[in-house]
């Protein structure tokens, strides 16, 4: 029987206006979750930053307001309010309400140069995300204003006052229908304004969190952050740097092509991580383009040639590799060009394949020059990667025997880990734990289906200060790399994990912390790709079992366990703290007797007494005990470990595990008062 056709004209739709940004937010902002509702900031912003390039502007304001909503101003031209020649409406509402409508899509008469937006896209899809939206526009001495909700005009654009300001006030409530939370983070923010004013020497940018109830992780910063650098990139670079050891002075460049303008800042620290950051047009380029490629490639050029013309490469060697230049270099690349070519809406590579030809001759001609004037400083860099070349041949040597060992005996693997039955990575699970204790419970608590259990046994190295070689040789890192099955360096490949959850269970005191930060700092380094991919978990372990009577409760914070006091009527003071998990029968027989001397009518109004046990470690819970409250997939509560900014990421590890000891004070003296449930 042949089938009924009703596929015809009536399913297809047509999307119009701003619904298609509605219906699939993602495709604009990336995402629904903190990302994609901090880019909503960052593409309003970015229209400001883009006055500020063409000479227009020199301060832009951001403010979280108390009702949730958060608003940009600038003092740059102001949108242009009059109306447009062909829709006969205010270019503002045009520009709020229509995708791919701007004054920023190349040309000789357009009048941004260069700029980061544009698509045309950036603040109507924030319209179209928003609940509310207000726009005032500073011009002419009057102040223009208009507001809009989702996408669509609300009221005429009018005219409500006299104003000697120029520029323009975005103010934008997100739609709760379409984000997952809509609390703004002031740290992300501030990491983004911080390096909007390094990319943008002539501007400053204020940021000022009027919220009554801010969220606990901003409370450690002040209300109102301003930011002005004068020097630019080359501040940028000391910024990130801040927390390691130096090597010279940071290298600063700068040169116009007839494909773009391009500036470089570099400086080398002795480090093993790399840190080069890539911008086009104040963009950040998260994952790279042409640019970068062209500077990678005449950062390895130039270095060999120099070090050749030198003889510090003697003639039989081999040059140096393009991983041995860059270990322990931060660099950030930032070109401006006429017609950028962004992959995606979000503009996280650039696809110009002529500005690999133009950064790439502007750093040889720059770098060698540096490089002869400064020779004391060339030698130290050249030193630098020579270091690094040997230590990378010793690292093949010791990882192609980690490899080697993993085939051979893993088929066999290690032989602390507990393995689970199931060969299917996306049903398998690892937890990694401290000590034999913990492991012990965790291997009788588990469910050998599924879970497999990897004991670890003391803190493992810190691989922020070791090199591959030196990490590959302890023995703790050794059994995981070959548990993980992946690989390591550059023959690293992910489609070979052999668990889709890895997590990391550690105690909740100091020194549980402090293992948690090293492995956490080892994932980061040397397995960046598990985390983006979402597999990596911090399991989250009750901190009291609390009991009265027969009602016995798991909380997992001083916070929960107030609620509970709160519930059960029963003052903090009133709680026995107990290590014991069982009374004694001892205990049991004097609560016997005292039952048998006391009156029916006292015994009626005596409540029983609140036990509460502090669990210090993991190994001081049973089997069952840590099956139920961290182990079962019904009920325990994980984090998953994210890289929303790696830049931030980088240097939080850099600054805790790092050799400099300054920075690492002023980070805990920082964030000291914010840590809650730490037992020490």
């Amino acid at each position: 029987m042949p089938k009924k056709d009703n596929y015809t004209a009536k399913q297809i739709q047509v999307l119009e206006g701003l619904e298609p940004v509605r219906k699939r937010p993602g495709m604009y902002i990336g995402s629904t979750d903190s990302r994609g509702l901090h880019h909503c900031v960052y593409e309003i912003v970015d229209n400001s930053i883009d006055e500020a390039m063409a000479g227009n502007c020199t301060m832009v304001t951001v403010i979280l307001h108390d009702d949730g909503s958060v608003s940009v101003e600038d003092n740059g031209r102001g949108i242009p309010i009059d109306p447009h020649s062909k829709l006969k409406k205010p270019a503002l509402e045009v520009v709020m309400t229509t995708l791919h409508a701007g004054g920023k899509f190349g040309g000789d008469d357009s009048v941004y140069k260069v700029s980061g937006g544009l698509h045309g896209v950036g603040a109507s899809v924030v319209n179209a995300l928003s609940v509310k939206m207000v726009a005032e526009v500073y011009k002419g001495g009057k102040i223009h204003s208009q507001e809009y909700s989702k996408g669509k005009t609300k009221t005429k654009l009018t005219a409500k006052g006299s104003t000697k300001k120029t520029g323009t006030r975005i103010q934008f409530w997100p739609d709760a229908d379409i984000f997952d939370a809509t609390i703004f983070s002031m740290e992300t923010l501030m990491n983004r304004m911080r390096q909007q004013a390094y990319l943008t020497r002539n501007v400053t940018i204020a940021i000022l969190d009027e919220r009554k109830e801010r969220p606990e992780a901003d409370r450690v910063y002040p209300r109102l952050y301003r930011f002005h650098f004068e020097g630019g990139i080359s501040a940028y670079v000391a910024h990130l740097n801040e927390s390691k050891e130096r090597i010279g002075v940071p290298i600063w460049f700068e040169k116009g092509t007839d494909d773009g303008f391009v500036e470089v800042a570099l400086q080398y620290t002795k480090s093993f991580q790399e840190h080069v950051v890539s911008f086009a047009n104040n963009i950040h380029t998260s994952e790279g383009g042409h640019h970068l490629t062209g500077f990678k490639a005449a950062l390895t050029r130039t270095i060999n040639a120099y070090a050749r013309s030198q003889s510090l490469i003697k003639e039989k060697d081999e040059n140096l590799s393009a991983d041995d230049v860059r270990e322990g270099l931060t660099a950030v690349i930032s070109i401006r060009i006429k017609e950028p070519q962004f992959e995606g809406q979000t503009k996280s590579k650039l696809g110009n394949a002529e500005m690999k030809t133009a950064v790439e001759t502007v750093v040889n001609d720059k770098l060698a020059e540096y490089m002869e004037e400064h020779p004391s400083e060339a030698k130290d860099i050249v030193a630098k990667c020579l270091l690094a070349s040997r230590a990378r041949l010793a690292a093949r040597a010791a990882r192609d025997s980690v490899i080697r060992k993993g085939a051979l005996e893993g088929m066999t693997l290690p032989g602390k880990l507990a393995d689970c039955q199931s060969k299917d990575p996306a049903d398998s699970e690892l937890f990694i734990v401290e000590g034999d204790s913990a492991g012990g419970s965790a291997k009788q608590g588990r469910n050998p289906r599924f879970q497999a259990i990897l004991p670890l046994r003391g803190k493992i190295l810190n691989v922020e200060q070791a090199r591959l070689d030196k990490m590959l040789a302890n023995n703790e890192i050794k059994s995981l790399i070959i548990a993980l099955g992946v690989g390591i360096g550059d023959v690293k490949d992910l489609s070979k994990l052999r668990y889709d959850r890895i997590v990391i269970m550690t105690d909740a005191d100091v020194d549980g912390a402090h293992i948690r930060t090293l492995l956490l700092t080892l994932f980061y380094r040397y397995f960046p790709e598990v985390i983006e991919a979402g597999h990596l978990y911090i399991a989250q372990p009750p901190l009291y079992k609390i009991s009265k009577g027969k009602d016995e409760r798991y909380v997992f914070d001083d916070d929960e366990k107030k609620d509970l006091m709160t519930e059960w009527g029963v003052n903090l003071e009133e709680a026995v703290e107990s290590e014991e998990e069982e009374a004694s029968d001892d205990d049991e027989m004097q609560e016997l007797m005292s039952d048998q001397e006391e009156s029916e009518e006292e015994s009626v109004k005596k409540s029983p007494k609140v036990h509460m046990q502090r669990y210090k470690g993991l190994g001081e819970m049973n089997a069952e005990q840590l099956w139920e409250t961290t182990m079962d997939p019904d009920h325990r509560i994980m984090l998953r470990v994210t890289m929303e900014d790696a830049e931030q990421a980088d240097l939080t590890f850099s600054t805790l595990m790092g050799s400099e000891v300054a920075p690492r004070r002023k980070f805990i003296q920082t964030h000291a008062k914010g840590v809650k449930n730490l037992d020490i």
